[in-house]
């Protein structure tokens, strides 16, 4: 009975691992698909940088991800889907339409970035992960704070 519990455990642990990096991985996507598509329109040098940099870290949490996940799964951590990245464009175009000021690119922002700490926190607090994914996820949270700080100041 200890061995089959012992396997449970394991494959539950596996199971919120792959979750976990495949969450993570989304909003990596998500925030890299939205800064993407607000980039042309920040007239703001200083965010416009700002913006660029998140960029990358964001992109380097996609790597770090990539990298580890063949030691849980087989396949590919999961990405944003074409109509998701479709939905994130025209939502950004719509809400834009008639006011793209510093501020109002500022708050888009801040709403995806807090589903982001949102998302982040709730895998930290609930799931089981190995030390490894833990580290990711937290990096992934603490950078989506930092962000969130940052661009409060162009509200």
């Amino acid at each position: 009975m200890e061995k089959n519990e012992t396997k449970n455990e394991t494959e539950t642990q596996n199971s919120e691992n792959i979750n976990a990096l495949d969450e993570i991985s989304k909003g990596a996507c998500m925030g890299m698909d939205a800064i993407h598509f607000i980039l042309e329109k920040v007239d703001n040098n200083d965010l416009k940088e700002y913006l660029q940099k998140d960029y990358e870290k964001y992109n380097k949490i996609k790597e770090e991800i990539e990298e580890i996940y063949p030691e849980y799964n087989d396949g590919k951590p999961h990405e944003t889907s074409a109509l998701n990245k479709a939905r994130t464009w025209y939502g950004i175009e719509m809400k834009t339409l008639t006011d793209d000021t510093t501020s109002k690119l500022a708050e888009l922002l801040l709403q995806g970035i807090n589903m982001g700490i949102i998302e982040g926190r709730r895998i930290l607090n609930k799931k089981q992960i190995d030390a490894h994914v833990n580290e990711i996820v937290s990096s992934y949270v603490t950078m989506q704070e930092t962000s969130m700080e940052v661009i409060k100041k162009y509200l």
